[in-house]
């Protein structure tokens, strides 16, 4: 079984219903969302999906909660979603589907926090301080702060060019690609304003009713998982 990384279009041929392609630390990950009656019901799956792991030789990232087991699947040392990852789904799906419960991914979402600034160098280890993160350092243009755990949002600085404002914050919120129209719907009727598509499939930039911007991405186009290139940067380094 091949651990090369594969591309977005790869992973959405194989028809995993329920399970959607997501960024986080810039590595792509399958996610899903696992609801069940209770805990002991969710329990019970965490421990079937851990054998059936052990049994590929694999692993996968669960959070259990009283009434979800939300699952998270990556290969690190392929750089990103595997067929080894994709085998686990197809397995995890049919174990959903023999307890009777549902599996979706439209409620799942990954959040990173992005700040233009002039300069970064300069406030980045106090960000790293106060998060308790690792500050690092990507080109002249961009670095990020992140949770060596990686439970918290990353925290990435992209310098601001003259023609920009000094200092802007900019949410990057994944979302499925199937999520992008109700949510965009969703912000309209909330008072927001749709500011740009041109980073369509990518990316579409939104304000809220006071003018602050955010990003709503998907793992389109093309042969990568990054949302705009323009304003998202690699975050490589954070592959274990």
């Amino acid at each position: 079984m091949s651990t090369k990384a594969l591309t977005g279009q790869q992973i959405a041929a194989a028809g995993l219903d329920g399970w959607t392609l997501l960024l986080s630390y810039g590595q792509g990950g399958l996610q899903t969302r696992i609801h069940t009656e209770n805990f002991a019901a969710g329990l019970r799956i965490v421990e079937e999906i851990g054998r059936a792991a052990a049994e590929l030789n694999h692993h996968a990232e669960l959070d259990l909660r009283p009434f979800r087991v939300d699952v998270r699947l990556t290969s690190r040392e392929g750089g990103g979603v595997t067929e080894q990852d994709v085998t686990l789904a197809r397995r995890i799906s049919d174990l959903a589907a023999a307890a009777g419960t549902e599996l979706e991914c439209a409620t799942v979402t990954r959040i990173e926090l992005g700040l233009n600034t002039p300069g970064y160098a300069k406030i980045a280890p106090f960000w790293a301080a106060v998060l308790d993160g690792e500050h690092v350092i990507g080109t002249e243009d961009w670095g990020d702060v992140g949770d060596t755990r990686q439970a918290l949002p990353m925290v990435w600085f992209q310098t601001s060019t003259d023609a920009e404002p000094g200092r802007i914050w900019h949410p990057h919120i994944w979302v499925d690609p199937a999520q992008v129209r109700p949510r965009i719907d969703a912000a309209l009727a909330g008072g927001g304003t749709l500011v740009s598509d041109a980073g369509a499939p990518s990316s579409w930039l939104l304000a809220d009713p006071d003018g602050n911007q955010l990003y709503l991405c998907t793992w389109q186009p093309g042969e990568t998982v990054l949302c705009d290139s323009q304003y998202r940067p690699g975050g490589s380094s954070w592959v274990d």
